[in-house]
């Protein structure tokens, strides 16, 4: 048995883990290849209800591979982590190579507003101020603190919403929003396209009033402890296959 755990959560949703499974066996097989003892499965341990607990697996000492978020590595977790890589964005509208916008999306019908080729911000304030903003995590780069930093650098902040929700998801944030329980959600692109795909009869009801600015995306991680040569199979590895 591998001394090493993995998990792959940040995009794992239940209808896509075939797809997350064979990205894992990819990368194991190509850390295997390096004679790195990976393990043979994904952990998806439920350790709360609602899910794996992110701050013990991103701290284990053993962590062999994780993704994670730039908002908790700004806020401690960088000193428990390495960051070993990046995935690319280049299939989302909003994204470019490492980097990633996040769709502002309300409900109700009305034309897309298509993401920038220069990956500025599109703020559009007349229809954000006084409006409930639902979001995953007040840690989250793309649901939360983005667009708080786009907004102060257009002399305004999180102050313009009448509400805050949160949800403890971007899935979860579009549905408060299409339910009418909020007006707008900041959704990381690859989130979007995804919903998109797996809840069309939702996403219909719902469409894209702006863009946050360009940022990188969500790094993988390994242990603070992992060996420099694990570390470099690990980039090899994920250079090839994410």
């Amino acid at each position: 048995m591998s001394p090493f755990i993995a998990a792959l959560p940040m995009y794992d949703w239940p209808e896509l883990r075939a797809e997350t499974d064979a990205q894992w066996v990819a990368i194991r097989d190509r850390l295997r290849a390096a004679e790195i003892d990976a393990p043979e499965q994904l952990t998806r341990q439920n350790t709360h209800a609602g899910g794996l607990d992110l701050d013990a697996l991103w701290r284990h000492p053993r962590l062999l591979l994780a993704q994670t978020c730039w908002g908790p590595l700004e806020t401690g977790l960088s000193a428990h982590v390495q960051v070993v890589g990046q995935p690319d964005y280049s299939d989302c509208e909003g994204g470019q190579g490492e980097l990633y916008s996040s769709a502002l999306v309300m409900r109700g019908p009305g034309p897309a507003v298509e993401a920038p080729a220069t990956g500025d911000a599109v703020l559009p304030l007349d229809l954000l101020r006084g409006g409930r903003l639902a979001f995953n995590g007040a840690d989250s780069m793309s649901g939360m603190l983005a667009l708080g930093r786009d907004l102060e650098a257009l002399g305004e902040g999180l102050a313009i919403f009448s509400e805050r929700i949160e949800t403890g998801g971007h899935r979860a944030s579009l549905g408060v929003v299409a339910a009418g329980e909020a007006e707008v959600a900041a959704i990381d692109c690859r989130s979007w396209s995804l919903f998109k795909r797996l809840e069309p009869n939702v996403a219909a009801r719902l469409h894209v009033v702006g863009w946050t600015a360009r940022r990188k995306g969500l790094p993988f991680i390994t242990a603070r402890t992992t060996p420099p040569q694990t570390v470099a199979a690990l980039r090899e590895a994920l250079a090839t296959v994410s």
